[in-house]
């Protein structure tokens, strides 16, 4: 197994539940959220200025959208949100009887559309949902009985999705029908061995190789999503990786953010960069990312 040079602070945070990054190439910055909080951030990769929409209440996921304003996950369901005034907009609430629940990861795909997960803000086991978010509004539950939908990326041709319900312990594969963004064929390519954290946000390389940060596990791992083989690790200075994506002109930096959430004080001590986000240069490049085109 390949041991990767550890990665380097990038913003000292000090955020309860830092996620979802993704990286807008236009702006080169990096728009990541705090769950918690309820805040959507735009990180500046030259000046390090990272500036804060107070979305309110907890913020699961922020994307880019063609149109230039950003596509977020809240409490309530998806909606979009004006990067200038902060106001946001209703796009649909798929969830609005589950009272409960609220949307966690989510990504557009390489068809223009935004597929997302929920959970129950207790975890409690099989109470969310999968869905799809077309271009011309409408929503799709793709499937049920997931507990913390999370990670989520494409091959690097397209055909195939990737996805990770967290506590499963897996990573499984679908076929990815580019037409009309049909997933299935549904199969385990990765199974995670116990003893090295739990499988959070995920992202690929142009090898085709999946990133996937490692919640108590102190890294962002590799895998070879053909053979299941964990190929090499990204050590960190905390505990709680939350997810990761390939940034810079040159996608060549993998920006990592982590949480602060449920450390004690000793453990605070120990772990005073926690809730930070981190950049390491792993020697491998990332695929551009996709926008919403709704």
């Amino acid at each position: 197994m390949i041991s990767y040079p550890a990665a380097e602070l990038l913003l000292d945070a000090k955020a309860v539940l830092a996620e979802g990054p993704s990286y807008l190439p236009e702006s080169d910055s990096v728009l990541w959220v705090d769950i918690e909080v309820g805040n959507i951030h735009q990180l500046d990769l030259k000046t390090l200025d990272n500036r804060t929409i107070e979305l309110g209440g907890k913020v699961g996921f922020v994307a880019a959208s063609a149109k230039g304003d950003f596509i977020a996950g809240a409490r309530e369901g998806l909606v979009r949100v004006d990067p200038n005034s902060g106001s946001s907009t209703t796009l649909a609430t798929p969830e609005s009887d589950l009272t409960d629940n609220r949307f966690n990861d989510g990504k557009p795909g390489p068809n223009g559309a935004l597929w997302a997960g929920t959970m129950s803000i207790h975890e409690t086991e099989n109470a969310g949902s999968f869905y799809r978010l077309d271009t011309n509004g409408a929503v799709a539950k793709i499937f049920g009985d997931v507990t913390i939908s999370n990670g989520l990326t494409w091959s690097p041709d397209r055909r195939t999705m990737y996805y990770i319900d967290t506590p499963t312990m897996r990573v499984d594969a679908f076929d990815f029908d580019l037409s009309d963004g049909l997933m299935t064929n549904r199969r385990t390519v990765i199974r995670i061995p116990d003893g090295i954290g739990y499988p959070d946000g995920m992202t690929v390389d142009a090898e085709g190789k999946l990133w996937i940060a490692m919640w108590a596990g102190w890294g962002v791992t590799r895998w070879d999503p053909d053979s299941g083989e964990l190929i090499g690790k990204i050590p960190l200075p905390v505990e709680k990786v939350t997810a990761c994506c390939f940034a810079g002109p040159n996608l060549d930096k993998l920006v990592i953010t982590s949480a602060s959430r449920d450390l004690s004080g000793v453990e605070l001590e120990k772990q005073p960069l926690a809730g930070g986000l981190f950049v390491a240069s792993p020697g491998v490049v990332g695929l551009p990312g996709f926008k919403f085109e709704g």
